[in-house]
């Protein structure tokens, strides 16, 4: 079921609310067994036999996490921690051969020779982030952070429904005291006008700005196979069409998932943050997929040895957290690529930071100007990464970057020659190519980039609008926050717009347009 579909919208969500608050009143167990239940329900919604698989993996992480935390508690820490490895063995077998097992097959026939390919697996929605949240429970239980012995509660914890597909990847310390709070099980006005407000702002971000970019991208990344010749001017707009659709495809589903969860009075942490307003690929990372960050630098980078066994040492233990981070997101070498070459940039970047002369600098603080150009560099480097994260093949992205480079040339489309008059002859005269551009959407396509780009760097975040609800957990503090006028209340004028701003996400919504994030 998808956040952005009318079944969920005015059936699903309704009936769970509804549901959940008369429940309250009789049990707050009732209560959060109705809402363990519903969880279920929308996740079975897309294919009912894997709500075993689900069901099996909570069962399995809830009796290992009781075990490590009774015998951590008694100082068997030996038991525990091979305990805890078992657990996450477990954990990663289920998702390497459901996620991984056809990449490897795929690589050992084009090595071998073989015919093993053909296996057919298919990928359980949200795997990756029910099997990480449920390891972080682990590594919680072994370092004696997390005490869970209520399976309801546990079950509620791993399913809860607004993060369950595509995240944030939950902390069992940041969910399960909002579970057990009394107000948590009241109906609070001030959180369903809140949770509305911040569902609808990501409602829009999905069908009106990410969907309307989608039929730019497509195009693009599939003319390689189609060997459509990609100028200049097509490969960029269909590089950075697909830039934003994914921004505004992850920010409205991270949005709706918070606006969804303080319906029912818990804040999740905070996943997304402006991440195209970075100055520098490591202020990227700190707003791109917060929880997925976080997860790699506790779970993977700090074990690593982080930072703590020389400048060589660190560089390697990035290099391998990206690398893996990239595999995270699909079994695919153009997403080891992509997380290669974060990693890349983030050893360039901590390297340019260490020089002594730019500690110097950095002491006496950027300009406006070397903000607004570090800010456009680490924009393009995340394009250009962004490319083979899109494309299907190596092929297929390596078409795409030499068109970005020129190396097809600068086509513009013919209907400006005859728009720009006497400019557009002088062009023509000096050999610039006007023909009619199969994968290039003129000047509406333009417009609507523009808008995109404006947006994500001029206009200030859900979060910075409704800072004084605090939304959500973990928000970093701002330097300078906005003016109080400018913040969201819950009066008439807000209202109006956040009626205006759903009305046409509502009426936006057309066919199956998953998340992106869902295939992962």
């Amino acid at each position: 079921m998808l956040f952005n579909s009318y079944a969920f919208i005015f059936g699903f969500l309704p009936i769970v609310l509804l549901g959940f608050l008369w429940l309250a009143g009789v049990s707050h167990f009732l209560a959060a067994g109705w809402l363990t239940l519903a969880s279920l329900l929308f996740y079975g919604w897309w294919n009912p036999a894997y709500v075993g698989l689900l069901l099996g993996s909570i069962v399995f992480n809830f009796m290992i996490g009781v075990a490590i935390g009774r015998d951590a508690g008694r100082g068997q820490r030996r038991r525990a921690r091979w305990l805890l490895t078992a657990g996450v063995a477990g954990d990663l077998a289920l998702l390497g051969y459901y996620k991984y097992a056809g990449f490897f097959l795929r690589n050992l026939d084009a090595l071998a020779g073989t015919q093993y390919a053909g296996l057919d697996i298919v990928l359980p929605l949200g795997i990756s982030f029910f099997t990480f949240t449920q390891i972080a429970y682990l590594a919680d239980a072994y370092q004696g952070k997390a005490r869970e012995y209520r399976f309801v509660h546990y079950a509620l914890f791993v399913t809860y429904f607004p993060h369950l597909i595509a995240g944030p990847i939950l902390h069992h310390g940041e969910m399960m005291p909002q579970f057990a709070l009394a107000s948590t099980y009241r109906l609070r006005w001030e959180n369903i006008s809140v949770g509305l407000t911040i569902f609808l702002i990501g409602l829009f971000k999905k069908t009106v700005l990410a969907d309307g970019l989608a039929e730019y991208v497509e195009p693009v990344f599939s003319a390689h196979a189609t060997a459509t010749r990609l100028p200049m001017l097509d490969a960029w707009g269909g590089a950075l069409a697909y830039t934003f659709q994914l921004y505004f495809d992850f920010s409205g589903y991270s949005d709706m998932a918070i606006g969804l969860s303080r319906l029912f009075n818990v804040r999740l942490p905070l996943n997304f943050h402006s991440p195209y307003k970075a100055v520098n690929i490591v202020d990227f990372w700190r707003r791109w997929h917060m929880t997925l960050s976080r997860f790699l630098r506790d779970y993977l980078y700090i074990p690593l040895g982080g930072n703590r066994k020389g400048k060589a040492r660190r560089y390697l233990n990035l290099m391998v957290t990206m690398l893996l981070g990239g595999l995270w997101h699909g079994a695919s070498w153009t997403f080891v690529a992509w997380g290669g070459l974060h990693g890349l940039y983030l050893l360039v970047n901590h390297a340019w930071r260490a020089m002594p002369a730019r500690r110097g600098r950095a002491r006496r603080g950027p300009t406006g100007l070397g903000i607004t150009f570090a800010r456009l560099l680490t924009f393009l480097a995340v394009v250009v990464a962004w490319v083979f994260f899109r494309a299907e093949t190596f092929g297929s992205a390596l078409y795409v970057l030499e068109g970005m480079a020129g190396m097809n040339g600068l086509v513009l489309p013919y209907r400006w020659l005859e728009k720009w008059g006497v400019v557009g002859e002088w062009l023509a005269a000096r050999g610039v190519e006007f023909q009619n551009l199969p994968t290039f959407g003129g000047g509406g396509q333009i417009n609507f980039l523009v808008i995109a780009w404006l947006i994500a760097w001029a206009l200030p975040n859900t979060q910075q609008w409704l800072r004084a609800y605090r939304p959500a957990l973990n928000v970093p503090q701002e330097v300078r926050p906005l003016a109080r006028r400018w913040q969201w209340r819950p009066t008439v004028p807000w209202t109006a717009i956040g009626v205006i701003a759903g009305a046409s996400a509502i009426l936006c919504i057309s066919g199956f347009t998953a998340f992106i994030y869902f295939q992962f």
